[in-house]
């Protein structure tokens, strides 16, 4: 694969990695994803971001299609996270930079993951601005989106934002532009990146968004690092929407239903919930635990405003994938969500009230009392189910209609 130009002397020379699936080791990647490194070639020739360690050679093979990778003067560093900087040593000592820029809390990030000594670091704050020759970078801290080194970088005559990880999606494929493939694969992609992974900086979301108004950007290019770029009016406006709407985080008048079950009593219970839900006409999106990853329940949240979780008690406690699942949400912050809880127990029973706990915890609005039943559902439980699945339904159509 060449490196791809997006306008006159500006290129991506990224990498394309289709078999990674655990992203970040906590979420999922199915279609793979990208790393993506820009060059732009100027008076000073500047890489921006690199690439993960096991990439590097394909990064000085890309490069090395435009310029010899030694003439490469500056190093810009966004984002310090290891898919992007991994290969930041290597690329040191092969370029040997006349400067390596990055924010305040990068050099903090920087100079702590790698042995740094000798290199030309230079801080730059928020809003300072770099000449390069024809071209001038204007220079804007992100903190918190989604780590505190994070900045992007903006090509002031071209209007290119290289954007770190915002806008990303994990895509992996042949395309490299988004309007080369259609918006529904990269909507999809967009949710699962974001809800996994920037959803609990959505303040700062909505609030650099306001603040990229404010000043009056304008974007022809926006160059995320992971995912497909966006170069068309039409692809640039999807995107920033997109985030816009994802951010504000308002309810969809959809349900998702989380449950594991040990003999098939709790997965009973869960298809009663899901017929009180159509009863209501409310759609549904139910998973089995015991073969989703957490990541999955996450994404469908971006299309839902109910939160149903259902788990037998086994040991006192929820089944094991549903604490981890709950770890996983809880520590993600989704608002605007209802929600109820149910399973079965043979023992004790402790379970459902501990998911109704944990689902208050995330500050989901808990909107009927936890159903349990011993051992095997009988009919007046599986009623007591559907009932659940009605008040959710009814409470989520409420809310959604304010």
């Amino acid at each position: 694969m060449k490196p791809v130009e997006l306008k006159k002397d500006i290129y991506w020379v990224g990498a394309v990695d289709f078999d990674i699936r655990n992203f970040h080791h906590y979420s999922r990647s199915p279609e793979g994803s990208t790393y993506n490194a820009y060059l732009v070639c100027d008076e000073k020739n500047v890489l921006f971001d690199t690439v993960n360690v096991h990439e590097y050679g394909t990064l000085v093979k890309r490069i090395s299609e435009i310029i010899e990778p030694e003439k490469i003067d500056y190093i810009v560093c966004n984002h310090l996270e290891q898919d992007h900087s991994g290969a930041l040593p290597r690329m040191v000592k092969l370029c040997k930079p006349e400067k390596i820029f990055c924010s305040p809390m990068g050099y903090k990030s920087m100079t702590n993951i790698y042995d740094t000594t000798g290199w030309p670091i230079e801080i730059v704050k928020d809003g300072d601005r770099l000449n390069i020759g024809k071209r001038n970078i204007t220079f804007l801290e992100t903190r918190m989106l989604h780590w505190p080194d994070s900045m992007v970088s903006y090509l002031e005559e071209d209007k290119v934002l290289f954007s770190n990880d915002a806008f990303g999606q994990n895509i992996a494929s042949s395309f490299r532009f988004a309007d080369e493939t259609d918006h529904k694969t990269i909507l999809n992609a967009t949710k699962g990146y974001y809800y996994n992974i920037v959803l609990p900086y959505s303040p700062q979301v909505l609030k650099t968004l306001k603040r990229v108004t404010d000043m009056g950007l304008q974007f022809d290019v926006i160059a995320p690092d992971h995912g497909l770029i966006f170069r068309t009016p039409e692809d640039v406006a999807f995107i920033i929407s997109t985030y816009k709407e994802l951010a504000e985080q308002k309810p969809v008048c959809a349900a998702v239903i989380a449950y594991d079950s040990m003999w098939g009593g709790t997965a009973k219970l869960a298809e009663a919930v899901a017929d009180g839900l159509a009863d209501e006409d409310v759609p549904f999106t139910m998973f089995n635990l015991q073969n989703t990853h957490p990541s999955e329940v996450t994404t469908a949240l971006a299309d839902a405003g109910a939160l149903i979780l259902g788990s037998p008690t086994r040991n006192n406690m929820p089944m094991v994938n549903m604490v981890g699942c709950i770890a996983h949400i809880k520590g993600l912050r989704p608002q605007n969500l209802v929600g109820a809880a149910f399973g079965c127990y043979g023992w004790s029973g402790e379970s459902p009230k501990m998911l109704t706990e944990a689902l208050a915890d995330m500050k989901v609005e808990v909107v009927a009392e936890p159903v349990k039943c011993y051992f095997n559902p009988q009919e007046e439980d599986l009623v007591n189910a559907r009932a659940l699945g009605v008040a959710v339904a009814r409470s989520l159509k409420e809310k959604c209609a304010q």
